[in-house]
């Protein structure tokens, strides 16, 4: 009787981590799949560009230079929902604070090609900056700013590039195992996860300045990562976690003012 209990167990455990497994993408990234211009998300000035990857896709990035060769241009890697268009109210606030924005199209996203994984948005990161950087603004005056699952990918990034003004993570997470549904046994998904993220390994690289701002009734990411996070990064690191706020609504409470300040901050003298 206990071997056949035995059996069965280790049979639906290999079911649901062969399920998890396969599905797992799915799960994880919702992209949203219209391609919207951007005058009609309320941002005319932005241009949509084309960049390859260096594995050969081709993704829709917005972008707006900034206000004079002085103010920064911030990179925005969004989360997990949606599309660059959905991150358009942010742009404009960056925007009329003088600061270039670069909002950076992951494939399957908004249209382009490909379906999305961890290795293939570090990718479109990479081939983001290398445009960027290509027309001629400098390592030093680009912002990394990531957006809940973005934060892996601004993370990453920042480890690779030097003197950059800062780092913006807003409801950053430790590891996306660590996001596992409660419904997964222990271990599990640390097993059975294809894409991690890894920031709690990666964050004690990071030499340029930081922010992180988390809402502590965020039902995503727990704020207690927010603040791991902050005790893992170097000194220095600015942190506000805001006390009436959510996951979603953290801009309608401050924290996008809470971004100009501290990239301001960073171009004092």
């Amino acid at each position: 009787m206990l071997g056949e209990v035995a059996a069965v167990f280790a049979g639906s455990l290999a079911l649901a981590m062969g399920g998890l497994a396969f599905f797992q993408r799915d799960m994880i990234y919702h992209p949203g799949k219209e391609r919207v211009d951007p005058a009609e998300a309320g941002v005319p000035e932005m241009v949509q560009a084309r960049i390859t990857t260096h594995d050969g896709f081709i993704n829709t990035a917005w972008y707006a230079p900034p206000r004079d060769r002085y103010q920064p241009t911030l990179v925005y890697f969004h989360g997990n929902a949606g599309t660059v268009a959905n991150r358009a109210h942010k742009a404009r606030l960056f925007m009329d604070a003088g600061f270039g924005v670069l909002l950076v199209g992951y494939r399957g996203y908004g249209g382009n090609a490909g379906s999305p994984s961890e290795e293939g948005l570090y990718a479109d990161a990479r081939g983001a900056l290398g445009w960027l950087i290509s027309r001629g603004v400098p390592q030093g005056q680009i912002v990394l700013y990531g957006e809940s699952l973005g934060t892996g990918v601004a993370v990453q990034m920042a480890t690779e590039l030097p003197n950059l003004v800062g780092v913006v993570l807003e409801a950053p997470y430790t590891r996306l195992p660590d996001l596992a549904p409660a419904y997964v046994l222990p271990g599990f998904a640390e097993l059975a996860m294809l894409d991690r993220f890894d920031n709690r390994a990666k964050i004690g690289q990071i030499r340029a300045p930081m922010l992180i701002v988390h809402g502590e009734q965020d039902g995503v990411v727990p704020v207690s990562m927010g603040r791991e996070l902050k005790e893992r990064a170097r000194m220095g690191v600015e942190a506000h976690f805001i006390a009436a706020a959510g996951h979603n609504d953290l801009y309608s409470h401050g924290a996008g003012q809470m971004v100009v300040d501290f990239v301001r901050k960073q171009l004092e003298p």
